[in-house]
């Protein structure tokens, strides 16, 4: 009888012992899915500031070509600074878009 009862006991220390890995994976998952949040609302920031960013370029394209009106030389000039920042814009979306 006496050894039935320590093999109840290293049962319940075994389920026991299961509970804790189980518990301590269920926290791993937690913080894996928390980093996993942090890093999308950061990129969700991050993809909002280049939106606002483009949205603030190209309304300023549109009001420097009205005010350029039909003046050759202005015309020119804007076209010069829009050749200017092909480069950068072309990098920022490249940076921001996902892989297909």
């Amino acid at each position: 009888m006496r050894s039935g009862e320590l093999m109840a006991s290293d049962e319940l220390r075994e389920d026991t012992s299961n509970e804790l890995r189980e518990d301590g994976g269920l926290e791993l998952r937690d913080i894996n899915i928390m980093a996993t949040l942090d890093a999308l609302v950061a990129q969700v920031a991050a993809n909002k500031t280049v939106i606002d960013s483009a949205i603030v370029l190209i309304n300023g394209i549109a009001a420097r070509i009205a005010a350029a009106g039909a003046d050759p030389a202005a015309l020119a000039a804007l076209v010069d600074d829009l050749k200017a920042s092909d480069s950068a814009l072309a990098a920022a979306v490249a940076a921001n878009t996902p892989a297909a």
